[in-house]
């Protein structure tokens, strides 16, 4: 399983990549293995304001429907469009072309109460 070590992790698997004041989310290499093909989603419009932990869209997947959760607060700044095509994008490069979203912190202290790798890993292995 991959956990790259420049990311931070919340306990529902999403991942953050910290790009000035913006971060990109998306879901991490464990998530999308558990969820399976993934085949639809549902992202916020660009301005949307989001908050730390509440849902700000769904994925679709073979097995199951999830809501996903923005890491941090502040507003959507782009989306991933490439993923309405093409979901697999989500289950083929998790942290690169799976991608979902842009957001531009609204409070970049939030960062810090993020997992990073070893703590995610270390979160993986409690439900291993």
């Amino acid at each position: 399983m991959n956990v790259p070590k420049d990311l931070r992790y919340t306990k529902e698997h999403e991942w953050v990549r910290v790009e000035g004041g913006e971060v990109i989310v998306g879901v991490t290499d464990y998530a999308q293995g558990e969820l399976g093909d993934v085949i639809f989603v549902e992202l916020p419009a660009p301005g949307t304001k989001v908050a730390q932990m509440k849902a700000f869209g769904t994925i679709d997947a073979v097995k199951t429907v999830s809501d996903l959760f923005a890491p941090v607060g502040g507003e959507v700044a782009a989306v991933n469009t490439e993923l309405k095509e093409n979901p697999a994008l989500v289950n083929q490069s998790p942290y690169d072309k799976g991608w979902m979203v842009r957001i531009r912190l609204a409070n970049p202290k939030e960062i810090e109460t993020l997992l990073d790798a070893g703590a995610y890993e270390k979160h993986l292995g409690a439900h291993a």
